[in-house]
């Protein structure tokens, strides 16, 4: 009894866990918790785990992270964060996404100047999508609630493109993080415009097209009240959509 007692207590006081809680690493949590992170941001961390997630992606000082297609810098400033002052992210915007800005009277090359001033460590990229590359091999190249967009219209490119892309710029053993919305299975492409979702078997098929292998995956934004058929905008599952979370590794 008194061995299992002491199992017991070894368990709860595990790396990563506070009695059994769970606890972000220390660069993580300061990241997560940067006073210059806005409200805007802060008030959908309970829904968007960033803490969870950087933990699962294996995010650590010292590496070096592409945000592609970053939207608003939600993850770009934690990400600036967590990686420290040795560490460089890299914010890539493809000029669709720019044109998108400057319809909502937006100027995308002023959309992060106050972000580099925060972040020294931050750089901001500006082109189109198939052109993506990176000034040097990062460790990570990350991508959130964007990659059906890639099917789209909208982005005139194909995942095949972007994906041999991001492979190149990828350090052998690198890793390419994907997040986004889930539809159902056997969905089919069509789904990616009409609802802003994805199957994810075809992710992964493009994924082992473009050479990459399937590290794990991750149920933290699981959400099993989404029945993975409505658009991603319509109210009752606007920001609490079930979305798989997959971890992509370049060999070597």
């Amino acid at each position: 009894m008194r061995r299992a007692l002491v199992a017991s207590l070894m368990l709860l006081a595990s790396p990563g866990s506070i009695l059994g809680v769970w606890a972000a690493p220390a660069h993580i949590e300061a990241a997560v918790k940067d006073a210059g992170r806005p409200q805007a941001d802060t008030s959908r961390d309970d829904l968007r785990k960033p803490a969870e997630l950087l933990e699962f992606a294996g995010i650590r000082p010292g590496m070096v992270v592409a945000d592609l297609l970053p939207g608003g810098g939600y993850f770009t400033r934690i990400f600036a964060k967590a990686v420290g002052p040795k560490g460089q992210v890299y914010a890539y915007f493809g000029t669709q996404y720019d044109a998108r800005l400057k319809t909502q009277n937006q100027d995308p090359d002023r959309q992060f100047t106050d972000l580099k001033r925060v972040y020294p460590n931050l750089g901001v990229i500006h082109g189109p999508l198939v052109d993506f590359v990176t000034p040097q091999k990062v460790d990570m190249v990350w991508t959130s609630d964007n990659y059906h967009d890639l099917y789209n219209k909208q982005y005139d490119t194909t995942p095949a493109v972007i994906n041999k892309r991001v492979f190149d710029s990828l350090k052998p053993g690198g890793i390419y993080m994907v997040i986004d919305h889930r539809a159902a299975k056997g969905a089919g492409i069509g789904v990616t415009e009409a609802l802003h979702r994805m199957d994810e078997d075809i992710l992964k098929r493009d994924m082992q097209a473009a050479g990459f292998r399937l590290v794990s995956e991750s149920r933290i934004l699981a959400h099993p009240a989404d029945d993975n058929t409505k658009r991603v905008f319509e109210q009752d599952v606007r920001g609490k959509t079930d979305q798989f979370v997959l971890k992509f590794r370049k060999p070597g």
